[in-house]
Order: structure tokens, then C-alpha cells, then sequence
């Protein structure tokens, strides 16, 4: 028996989700994956709610969604993903929180399974490593570097950084709501979020279809993701990132040292090097206890 099942055996009403759908020029897909949607949610046997958020979109996006039982909140403007999700996120009804796409890539059928852990996680990530995956090619290397550079830092294996397909509970996406940006580093800014603050992240393999439209991504958009990666780990462990890089110039400088004394002149790039080590080290180390004390009075 489902978790699902017992609470509806034993008389436990469960959970009300709010499904958070951003939209940017979507005409031909929204109302599709909207029915998609409504379908599975009613399978799932709790209260819900459907929220397409227009981001400002220049086609009939928004005259699509009004076919359809949904809350339209409309951005006026082009604003960005993350900012599109937030403003979803403000309306909601329920504290949880789902997000989808609405280009059809992500399978609406997979909800039920992130619900299945929604009470044991704070957040339950449908991860693109199913059977049936359709990334494109020239995005995956800048994928696969970005996410292994991402588990190193978080000191744990990342399975999907950035997955578009996810359960959140709104505490804590308010808690982190000063770090997210608008764009659409949002998802891959509360993955290391909680991830670098020990929270339960569960990950669910799903597929990934081919979208309906042209995509919103940009090769820019990895350079972007890089810098969020190291600002967010910065924030929260500034240590992984000093560490290695003071280790790296303390053995250059030792070993430089070591082979200067050999011939018996010592140069000025071996102690640059070892005093380099420890001014990284120093930072890295003012740098955490800032990290621990801002935390600490947020927390309050």
C-alpha cells in the first residue's frame, strides 16, 4: 500500500499541491501539457491547483491558458524563468509546491512519484536519467562538466542539477528567496542551497521529450550557470573552492623551494607561492565564518 493509500485508509487528508507553470511563448505546447497535467492530478487524489505564469509573452500563450481551469498571472513584461516561478510561488495556495515546464519536455506523469516522497524530503527532483532522455547533443558536455563541478562542491553526486521537474516546500523556497535569481539559474541556485545546508534532496529518475517550440536556452546561459555555481558555493562553502586552490600554490612553492635551495638560489615566485597559499587559506577561512554568521542571523 502507497503512502497515499494510508493516509486515505486511516482518514489523513493529504497534502494540497500548487503547480507552478511558467510560460514564455508557448502557444503550441501550454495547452497540451496543461491537460496532460489536470489529468494526472486528478489521479492523484489530492486538492490542487494549476498556475500558468505568463512571462510576458509576445504569441497567444496567455489565450491558450484561459481555454483552460487554470490561475494566469500575467508578468506584463518578459522577466525571466526564475522570476516567473517566484511570482507562481506568491500566489499559491498550498506549501506544496510543484514545478513544470510547459513545452512538453517534462512527463506530467511522473508527479505522482516525487508526491510518493514529498513527506520524508524537502525537495524531490525529477532527474533526466531515465530511459528516454532527448538533451540535446551540443548541450551535453557543458551539462556534464557543469554538474560534476556542482556535486564537487556540494560533496555530493548530483544526478540532475537543474531539472525543471520538482517538488518544493514554499519555507524554504522563501527562506532562500534573497539568493534566487530571475533567470534560469533559479533551479540549479535552490539545489545548492539545500544541498550545502544538509537538506533532504531526493532524486526520481524521469524521461525527457523533445520540445514543443524553440528552446529558451542559450550558449551564454553556461557561462551564467558556472558563475551562479561558484557564487552560491561561495555563500555556503567557501572553503571546498580556497582549499585546493591555497593546496595548489603550497605545493608549487614548496616544490619551487625545494629546487632553488637545491641550486642554492632562492627566487621570488617559491615564496610567492607559499605566502599565496596561505592568503587563500586566510580568506577561504574569513569566508566561512561570514558564510556561518550570516546563516545564523537569518535564521533568527
Amino acid at each position: 500500500m502507497t503512502r497515499e493509500e494510508q493516509k486515505r485508509a486511516g482518514g489523513g487528508q493529504a497534502a494540497g499541491v500548487s503547480v507552478v507553470m511558467p510560460a514564455y511563448n508557448e502557444e503550441k505546447g501550454i495547452g497540451p501539457q496543461i491537460e496532460r497535467l489536470r489529468k494526472v492530478m486528478e489521479g492523484c487524489g489530492r486538492a490542487f491547483e494549476i498556475i500558468v505564469v505568463d512571462d510576458g509573452s509576445t504569441d497567444g500563450t496567455a489565450a491558450e491558458a484561459r481555454k483552460h481551469d487554470v490561475r494566469l498571472v500575467q508578468q506584463g513584461r518578459n522577466r525571466g524563468y526564475g522570476a516567473s516561478l517566484k511570482a507562481g510561488i506568491a500566489v499559491a495556495q498550498n506549501d506544496w509546491i510543484v514545478i513544470i515546464d510547459a513545452d512538453g519536455t517534462y512527463p506530467a506523469e511522473s508527479i505522482p512519484a516525487l508526491l510518493e516522497h514529498g513527506d520524508e524530503y524537502d525537495m524531490v527532483v525529477g532527474a533526466r536519467v531515465g530511459d528516454d532522455v532527448n538533451i540535446p547533443l551540443v548541450r551535453r558536455p557543458a551539462k556534464w562538466f557543469l554538474a560534476r563541478l556542482a556535486s564537487y562542491l556540494a560533496e555530493q553526486d548530483i544526478p540532475d542539477m537543474n531539472s525543471g521537474l520538482r517538488l518544493l516546500k514554499r519555507p524554504l523556497v522563501e527562506k532562500f528567496e534573497h539568493l534566487l535569481p530571475s533567470g534560469f539559474s533559479f533551479t540549479t541556485t535552490i539545489t545548492l542551497a539545500l544541498l550545502c545546508n544538509d537538506y533532504r534532496v531526493k532524486y526520481v529518475p524521469i524521461s525527457y521529450a523533445k520540445r514543443v517550440g524553440s528552446s529558451k536556452i542559450r550558449a551564454g546561459h553556461a557561462y551564467q550557470f558556472l558563475l551562479l555555481i561558484l557564487r552560491t558555493v561561495m555563500y555556503f562553502n567557501p572553503l571546498r573552492i580556497f582549499l585546493p586552490l591555497g593546496l595548489f600554490f603550497f605545493i608549487y612553492g614548496v616544490g619551487k623551494l625545494g629546487y632553488d635551495i637545491y641550486r642554492e638560489n632562492v627566487s621570488e615566485s617559491a615564496i610567492l607561492g607559499v605566502l599565496s597559499a596561505f592568503l587563500l587559506w586566510g580568506i577561504g577561512l574569513l569566508g566561512d565564518q561570514m558564510s556561518k554568521i550570516g546563516m545564523s542571523m537569518r535564521q533568527k
